[in-house]
């Protein structure tokens, strides 16, 4: 009854029973459990390789019938991560430059059956905070110059009502604007108008003329695939750095391509999102509520983040005098929170370097950020561009990277309004002590590590406060 030593297999011995049976059937409980599955005696097992950020790889042996959301909930178990429902299972085309999210409920196995000897195709694993954002704000991703209702329907649709029209089997609302457009076996590309209706995409012969007449087919999605260029103009040649393609299943390779290109990324972002609607329907609604299941049947349209006893019972306390008091003045209560960050960064000083000789403050406070797994050690600002393009483009996503254009300073990347900003950090000296600002020194900072802090919690002079860093994981 030994395990396999190949792989790691998601499945335990089934001839050994379980003495505590009751701890897997929590409502609450995120682990991956053998009652998930059918029963490991009637499945084959197969070996798949996922990577990560930093290129690290491992090899899971897993059933297969395994979905996308199951390899990810083995990883997240295995590797002790914290599972905010946004990791994802991508796929990556390297020699193409095209990758996508594979969907919660789309089997790996099926996904890798498409896939062709001459392009190097790899699954990684990593955060998609975008993932499902549409259902949480569909007025972002559905601008109102790209979107039309059916003629019955009130035009003041509620935020509920336009998620209801996406869904439902009877109505779809029409996708409209212009796309760059590939032509089939040349190198050009054609400015065309396109729509999207239930029956799939098409183009207008004649302007932006809807006439039946004038409409021509372009593409169906229910044997074929989506995905996003993640390498801008430089292998399709393409006029913008925002295109998709559609890919047939079992394709031959590029020639096989339907490739199509934006204005900019709001464009891109609206008809990517419609045509997955149409494509999944309920079933990326399914695969949302999933998380929530069992949760007192709550909306996760509703939901808010649920805070233990422990938490809200915390309170601000002073324990310098001779009585411990409590801090009312939330005033106070931020000052003593900033002077015990500073105490604790001193504290941390008395560390030693690599020679046995405690290290000073000044190149504490200038390498301490190098640990944090926002801070990204000498990438270029394309390259930050390529990971928070991949981690998602809602509000919020961050990373901070060294300049390369001043070697001493320091630069922020925020997504924001579905753009990627770049904020430079610079370094600041004042009586012998250096600080980093962002609002050329009106707001000072110790460390990297206290700026980011303080724009997680205040907005500042950024459009939105930091929310959700980009992060090199290793598996």
């Amino acid at each position: 009854n030994r395990r396999k030593k190949k792989g790691d297999s998601i499945l335990e011995n089934p001839s050994i029973p379980n003495p505590f049976p009751e701890l897997c059937c929590s409502p609450f409980a995120s682990v991956l459990s053998t009652s998930l599955l059918p029963k490991a005696t009637s499945r084959k097992k197969q070996v798949i390789k996922v990577y990560s950020e930093d290129d690290t790889s491992r090899a899971l042996e897993v059933p297969s019938d395994i979905t996308a959301r199951d390899v990810c909930q083995l990883l997240i178990l295995k590797n002790h991560y914290v599972d905010d429902h946004s990791w994802t299972l991508f796929e990556q085309l390297t020699h193409t430059g095209l990758g996508r999210a594979i969907e919660d409920h789309e089997l790996v196995m099926e996904v890798q059956s498409n896939w062709v000897m001459e392009e190097e195709t790899k699954l990684y694993f990593r955060k998609n905070y975008a993932k499902y954002e549409f259902f949480k704000n569909p007025l972002s991703f559905f601008p109102d110059h790209m979107i039309s209702f059916p003629s019955e329907t009130n035009a003041a649709l509620s935020h509920s009502g336009i998620l209801q029209m996406f869904l439902s089997s009877s109505t779809y609302p029409e996708i409209h604007g212009y796309l760059h457009a590939k032509e089939q076996g040349k190198k050009s590309w054609k400015k065309l108008y396109f729509l999207l209706r239930r029956s799939g995409l098409y183009f207008s012969t004649k302007g932006t003329s809807k006439e039946p007449r004038h409409l021509q087919f372009f593409c169906e999605f229910s044997n074929s695939d989506m995905y996003m260029s993640l390498t801008g103009k430089k292998i399709s040649g393409a006029p913008t750095n925002y295109g998709f393609c559609f890919k047939p299943n079992k394709s031959g390779g590029t020639r096989d391509l339907k490739q199509l290109c934006a204005d900019d990324e709001q464009s891109r972002t609206c008809w990517m999102t419609a045509i997955r609607l149409l494509k999944y329907g309920m079933q990326l609604y399914q695969n949302y509520m999933q998380p929530y299941q069992g949760r007192s049947g709550c909306s996760p349209l509703t939901i808010t983040p649920m805070r233990s006893i422990s938490e809200n019972s915390l309170v601000a306390m002073d324990f310098s005098g001779h009585r411990s008091r409590i801090i009312e003045n939330p005033t106070e209560a931020l000052s003593v929170a900033v002077e015990e960050g500073l105490a604790w960064r001193r504290r941390g000083c008395l560390r030693l370097n690599s020679h046995g000789s405690p290290i000073a403050m000044s190149d504490m406070g200038m390498s301490i950020h190098r640990s944090q797994s926002w801070f990204h050690h000498k990438i270029s600002r394309e390259e930050a561009q390529r990971l928070i393009l991949q981690h998602g483009l809602v509000d919020g996503v961050f990373l901070v990277r060294d300049s390369q254009s001043n070697p001493k300073t320091f630069v922020l990347s925020l997504s924001h309004g579905l753009k990627i900003k770049h904020f430079q950090i610079v370094p600041l000296e004042d009586d012998g002590k250096l600080f980093y600002t962002l609002d050329d020194g009106h707001t000072r900072f110790t460390d990297l590590i206290q700026l980011v802090e303080f724009y997680q919690l205040n907005k500042g002079v950024l459009p939105c406060k930091l929310k959700h860093y980009c992060a090199r994981i290793a598996l």
